[in-house]
C-alpha cells in the first residue's frame, strides 16, 4: 500500500530535480543538435535546389549554344558550298570558252586544208579526166 510520509516528498523533488538537471544537462543540447542539423539540412536543400536551378539553366544555355553553332555551321557549309559551286562552274566555263577556241581554230586549219585540198584536185581534175577518159575507151587521149 502507498504511505504518504516524508520519503514520499523526496522521491517528487528528487523527481522535479531530476527533470530540471537531465533538461539541462541532455535534452537541451540534445535538442540545440537536432535543430542546427536540420537547419544544415534545409540550407543543404536550398543549396541542392540552387544546383538543379543552375543545372536547368546550363543545359538550356548549353542547348541553345549547339543550337547556334549547329545553325552557324550550316551557313558556312552552304557558303562553301556555294563559293566551290560558283568557282566549279567560273572554270567549267573558261575550260569551255577554251575549247571552244581550240576547236574554232580547228576547223579554220580543216577548212584551209580542205581548201588547198580542192584546189590541188580542181588542177588535176583534167589531168584525171584525160586519164579516165583513156581507160574507159582503152585508148589515149
Amino acid at each position: 500500500m502507498i504511505t504518504i510520509d516524508l520519503t514520499m516528498f523526496i522521491q517528487i523533488v528528487n523527481m522535479l530535480l531530476l527533470i530540471v538537471v537531465l533538461n539541462a544537462v541532455l535534452y537541451k543540447p540534445i535538442r540545440s543538435i537536432l535543430e542546427e542539423r536540420q537547419k544544415k539540412i534545409g540550407g543543404l536543400d536550398e543549396g541542392i535546389d540552387q544546383f538543379k536551378k543552375n543545372t536547368v539553366l546550363r543545359l538550356d544555355e548549353f542547348a541553345q549554344k549547339m543550337k547556334d553553332a549547329r545553325i552557324r555551321a550550316k551557313k558556312e557549309y552552304e557558303a562553301a558550298k556555294n563559293a566551290a559551286l560558283a568557282e566549279s562552274t567560273e572554270k567549267l566555263t573558261g575550260i569551255r570558252k577554251e575549247i571552244d577556241a581550240q576547236k574554232a581554230g580547228q576547223l579554220v586549219e580543216i577548212e584551209k586544208e580542205f581548201a588547198a585540198a580542192r584546189s590541188e584536185l580542181q588542177g588535176q581534175v583534167a589531168g584525171f579526166a584525160s586519164e579516165m577518159a583513156g581507160k574507159v575507151l582503152g585508148r589515149a587521149l
